[in-house]
């Protein structure tokens, strides 16, 4: 398994529009190999909201594959064009080979809050 992690740190107020943003049906999760997408926040009192997004894959080549897709490429293409949304910090993005997996007894649950 492979994984993309995004962390985006927003301004107060603004993770659930990186959420929302992530959260809606887009073409991602219809890639071949994506086991699942994960959009979570940290829980923070006052100041920088972080918003984390995790793209499980089934391998580093179907990550490759999709870096690659036209799809990807004109999506990043089209971006280019607009400006950065002004509660956007700063984003980073990391990749993860996982090395093992622990499954607990409420791991065979699919129940998303």
């Amino acid at each position: 398994m492979f994984v993309q992690v995004r962390k985006i740190t927003v301004t107060e107020g603004n993770s659930k529009q990186v959420v929302n943003q992530f959260s809606k049906k887009g073409i991602l999760e219809e890639q071949e190999g994506v086991i699942d997408i994960k959009v979570m926040v940290k829980k923070i009192r006052r100041g920088e909201e972080e918003v984390m997004i995790l793209v499980n894959w089934e391998s580093e080549d179907y990550w490759k594959q999709w870096e690659k897709s036209d799809v990807h490429i004109a999506g990043h293409k089209a971006k280019r064009n607009q400006p950065k949304p002004d509660y956007i910090i700063n984003t980073e993005v990391a990749k993860y080979e996982v090395k093992a997996v622990k499954q607990g007894i409420g791991g065979q649950k699919n129940d998303v809050i």
